[in-house]
């Protein structure tokens, strides 16, 4: 990918989010725009960095550990979202590298991270991860054991960030969302990280603060 091209992706993504805030009375600079670069080497991020994109998310804890150091010695003020799922073995590492934290999903990795955190004096922000459309084969917390989730990373002094989720595929996604937003109300959870390159605009209207961003800026995966 062309720098040219980096920036005109960017721009239109970032246009489009304009658009959506807009439409629902936010401002676009309400919303974080992680550009997903998993699976991407340094070749073709480093055109989002020349266009002026610094906030990326990466699925695994090694990949990230493998381009991004140099990276972020080349580039300044780069953020790293951790926004795949997370083994609580890899949680000293995790906090060590990254900013924010999306998939904390279980009380198990609450604690591992906790653990982690007061070892380093380094407190990553935390979205608690729901498996919002009740799916088997995802991650996320169940909706029902929520409140219980809320409860022990507070306890165990997490920097809550808010919520996460990724709703079933080929249905609508606005319903999803919305619950999320009232989940997240009702806990008094600012963040909402949700929407992803097929559905970020709708995402975007609900009150997304955060959405994850790959295909619509990288390309189609290969």
């Amino acid at each position: 990918m062309s720098a040219a091209s980096a920036a005109e992706r960017l721009d239109e993504v970032r246009t489009v989010i304009g658009r959506a805030a807009a439409l629902a009375g936010r401002a676009r600079e309400a919303v974080t725009l992680i550009a997903v670069s998993k699976t991407h080497g340094a070749d073709a991020i480093r055109p989002l960095l020349e266009a002026g994109q610094r906030v990326f998310g990466e699925n695994r804890v090694q990949e990230a550990q493998e381009k991004w150091p140099a990276l972020q010695a080349e580039f300044a003020g780069v953020e790293l979202h951790l926004i795949g799922s997370l083994q609580s073995n890899k949680a000293a590492e995790a906090v060590a590298l990254f900013d924010v934290i999306h998939s904390v999903d279980r009380p198990s990795l609450v604690e591992a991270l906790g653990r982690a955190m007061a070892k380093q004096d380094r407190r990553p922000a935390c979205f608690l991860q729901v498996n919002i459309g009740d799916e088997p084969q995802k991650g996320g917390c169940g909706v029902a054991d929520l409140p219980a989730l809320i409860g022990a990373a507070r306890a165990a002094e997490l920097p809550l960030a808010g919520l996460m989720c990724i709703p079933p595929a080929d249905v609508e996604p606005a319903p999803y969302f919305a619950l999320l937003a009232k989940l997240a109300r009702r806990q008094s959870l600012p963040g909402l990280s949700m929407g992803m390159s097929g559905d970020y605009p709708t995402a975007v209207t609900i009150g997304a603060t955060h959405v994850r961003v790959g295909t619509a800026l990288f390309g189609e995966r290969r």
